[in-house]
């Protein structure tokens, strides 16, 4: 039986971004993508990762490896395969990079010893696959144990990890001492800031690619009022009905249309928000470091002390069993909800918790899309986060955006000019304070949404993105 998933892809081309970036920026975008394929003659650019479904990493896979396809280069995309114990290691993993002890398991001789079994069984079916130069971007810890197998098969091995912390710790230290004996002998390595930069890769092999987002797949293509009204009522994400003619339809990465078909599983103790409320949105993984719990009781704050309007909060996330590292999932949401069971009557009735369909990946893509561009307020109130393409999606929406000032959220957001930043994520009154200060000021709102957008358009596109793997491809193989 086969280990490896290997995930389906299309082919996008990269003219249509011509009206986003103007003519010139595209074709030295395709005499750059001409460059690398007829170098790459032949070959493969392969990609791993651990999932096919849920969080930035499988979205911006899906995307990229399209648009190289339809520029002529041969992309792949696999995805490795672990037992439960092997996902609890790797989120440990992922914990002690962000700074953070997670289940404070050891990371020791036990630990090591589930991590190396599973991927030396991944790493015998995909060096069976890779030839010798073929180009392989591991993506993020789950990956790192592969690269001394692919190296000594002959593959140019990249290895992209998408997550870090600003200030080393015990934890990261802890984290690090785990994956540098697998990463010492990879030639390029791919980090999302400079601050995660870790020493044994500062050494001229590193360099910085902060990721990007799809303006034109199903979570961020253009959606008028009636389809996202209709989306949310049939989702149960907003009170009905449905406008009388809108369609609760899409256009798929293959350009066919689908049609959102599934419901939320949403927990609230009265009636969905009626339309006309105001919805503070936070979209997200159900993952500690997000800080759900943090987000209901800084709402119920804001609800407390006044302020809030006909504010209603919505918290979402994916289905607690759609994502496979993610073993952590079920448990968070189970705390969220106590949290919410606690709180006063009158202040439940306005958090809505949902877990969104994962079935169908461009299903849930447009789900999120139509509540992201619903929100009065898109929140991103991480305590730690590698990059957070969330806020990008909201910032590429005009949404106005309070977040966390973590990781690579202080790059996208200059505070008071792109959005709102969060110096401490766990002052629940400063998160209260900024809510109630945009609430009350629509139109400052609507002037951080339009900064937001121009933002996302200069920098975190995904032609961007391209561009500098192709030149760090060129650079490797060299």
């Amino acid at each position: 039986m086969s280990i490896l998933q290997e995930v389906r892809l299309g082919a996008e081309p990269i003219d249509r971004f011509e009206p986003l970036l103007g003519a010139a920026y595209v074709r030295a975008a395709k005499q750059v993508g001409e460059a690398i394929r007829t170098r790459l003659e032949g070959r493969v650019v392969w990609n791993v990762n651990s999932t096919a479904v849920g969080g930035g990493v499988a979205e911006m896979l899906q995307s990229l490896l399209a648009y190289s396809r339809g520029l002529g280069v041969d992309g792949r995309w696999v995805v490795i395969r672990g037992s439960p114990e092997f996902f609890r290691v790797t989120k440990r993993l992922h914990h002690a990079l962000h700074g953070a002890p997670g289940d404070q398991s050891p990371l020791d001789g036990t630990e090591r010893r589930v991590y190396e079994e599973t991927l030396h069984e991944n790493a015998r079916e995909l060096v069976s696959l890779v030839r010798p130069r073929d180009v392989v971007l591991l993506h993020d810890p789950q990956t790192a144990g592969l690269a001394p197998h692919l190296l000594e098969a002959g593959a140019r091995v990249i290895w992209r990890c998408h997550i870090g912390h600003d200030k080393p710790n015990d934890e990261v230290d802890r984290g690090w001492r785990f994956l540098d004996q697998y990463l010492h002998e990879v030639p390029a390595y791919v980090f999302s800031r400079q601050a995660y930069v870790p020493d044994f890769c500062d050494h001229g092999k590193a360099v910085v690619i902060p990721p990007s987002i799809d303006a034109f797949s199903p979570k961020n293509e253009e959606l008028d009022e009636d389809t996202v009204r209709t989306i949310l009522v049939h989702v149960g994400l907003v009170e009905g009905p449905p406008p009388a003619s809108a369609p609760h339809t899409f256009r798929r990465e293959n350009e066919t249309p689908g049609r959102v078909e599934r419901h939320a599983d949403v927990v609230r103790l009265g009636r969905a928000p009626r339309w006309e409320a105001p919805l503070v949105v936070q979209v997200s993984r159900w993952d500690p470091l997000k800080d759900p719990r943090g987000v209901v009781l800084g709402f119920a704050q804001l609800l407390e002390a006044g302020g809030a309007g006909e504010a209603e909060l919505v918290l979402a996330g994916p289905n607690v069993h759609g994502v496979a590292d993610d073993p952590e999932a079920a448990q968070v949401f189970d705390d969220t909800l106590a949290v919410w069971r606690d709180l006063p009557h009158g202040v439940r009735d306005r958090v809505h918790l949902a877990c969104l369909p994962t079935a169908d990946i461009e299903e849930n893509a447009v789900i999120v899309n139509a509540l992201q561009r619903h929100a009065a307020i898109v929140v991103q109130k991480s305590l730690h986060e590698g990059f957070g393409l969330t806020v990008a999606e909201a910032m590429w929406k005009a949404r106005p955006v309070v977040a966390s000032a973590v990781g690579g959220i202080q790059d996208q957001i200059d505070d008071g000019v792109h959005g709102l930043l969060l110096q401490d994520p766990r002052d629940l009154g400063a998160f209260a304070q900024a809510l109630r200060g945009l609430i009350a000021d629509p139109a400052r709102a609507r002037r951080l949404g339009e900064a937001a957008r121009e933002r996302v358009r200069e920098r975190y596109l995904g032609i961007r993105h391209l561009i500098e793997y192709a030149r760090l491809i060129e650079r490797l193989d060299t």
